[in-house]
């Protein structure tokens, strides 16, 4: 039932949008855009992440605002820019127009139902074998050929990429921590007194955070800062998994980098102006370590 309900283009507002219109198969999950385009034709403010091997429990979205997959996929039915309902109530009026769900189950079909059955069809997505998970299983490296080889050594070591995008097996090449990237934020640097304001009164008037931050680009800047309110916070989203890299263009969380080339030039950059130690790579060590990130995708 998860996989009918996330395709399903009936059940947006505008009856032509789904889950699937943001994060297609096509795409590895997202949708080719810088932000997603949802009910009514309304732009986000947000990148589409892939949903390729998401984990049930841990951080959700770029600014971890639920803690929960199940949590997660109820937010999007009611926000004026995703499905496009005013409440999940209505979402769940709209969907009960529609009898095969209730047939089914054999029964009316509950907010508990679409959180089980959408989570465990997201749960179903795990990546497929790419070069470097054969050659991580093989314990054979040189099966990665030697150029995505030598970019591998990089992104453990000179590159510095593996001290947020962990190679340690898992699915998701991701520490699962909030950093800066410093993308997007000065925009919004001399003006954060009133979006402070802004957030603590939308708060106030009880506006859901997901349609606030999906809405008003410049609150959207805050990142993890609109969640936690700790001001560390300001400007930093989750690291995002690495699988897929290579089909999942653009980049960062509000897809203002448009290729890989460009996102690995950024990252090395601002690494090394927060350091304090520029990263400096050659052009054959960049096209190297732009060959490992190709690596971590299945065709």
């Amino acid at each position: 039932m998860g996989e009918l309900l996330f395709n399903d283009t009936r059940l947006g507002a505008d009856g032509t949008t789904s889950c699937s219109s943001c994060h297609a198969a096509e795409h590895a999950f997202t949708d080719a855009r810088a932000v997603s385009i949802g009910a009514f034709g309304k732009a986000g403010t947000r990148n589409a992440p892939s949903l390729i091997g998401l984990r049930a429990k841990g951080p959700q979205f770029w600014d971890g605002r639920e803690s929960s997959l199940a949590a997660a996929v109820l937010q999007p039915w009611a926000n004026p820019v995703e499905m496009g309902h005013a409440t999940v109530p209505e979402a769940m009026q709209h969907i009960s127009r529609h009898p095969e769900y209730a047939e089914f189950l054999g029964r009316p079909v509950t907010e508990q139902d679409i959180a089980e059955a959408l989570s465990s069809y997201l749960l179903s997505l795990q990546p497929a074998p790419s070069p470097y998970d054969r050659a991580r299983l093989s314990g054979d490296s040189q099966l990665l050929g030697p150029r995505a080889e030598r970019g591998m050594a990089l992104f453990k070591g000179k590159a510095q990429c593996a001290s947020c995008h962990s190679l340690d097996g898992t699915h998701e090449l991701s520490d699962g921590k909030f950093h800066h990237a410093s993308v997007g934020f000065e925009r919004i640097a001399g003006n954060l007194r009133n979006l402070q304001i802004q957030l603590e009164d939308a708060r106030a008037a009880g506006q859901p955070l997901g349609t606030l931050v999906l809405t008003e680009t410049d609150i959207a800047e805050l990142g993890r800062f609109a969640v936690s309110g700790n001001p560390k916070d300001m400007g930093a989203f989750r690291t995002p998994s690495l699988r897929n890299v290579a089909r999942t263009a653009p980049y960062m969380h509000d897809g203002s980098i448009q290729t890989l080339d460009a996102a690995v030039e950024h990252e090395l950059y601002y690494r090394g102006l927060t350091t304090g130690q520029p990263i400096s790579l050659t052009i054959e060590e960049r096209h190297d370590l732009i060959a490992f990130l190709q690596a971590l995708s299945n065709p």
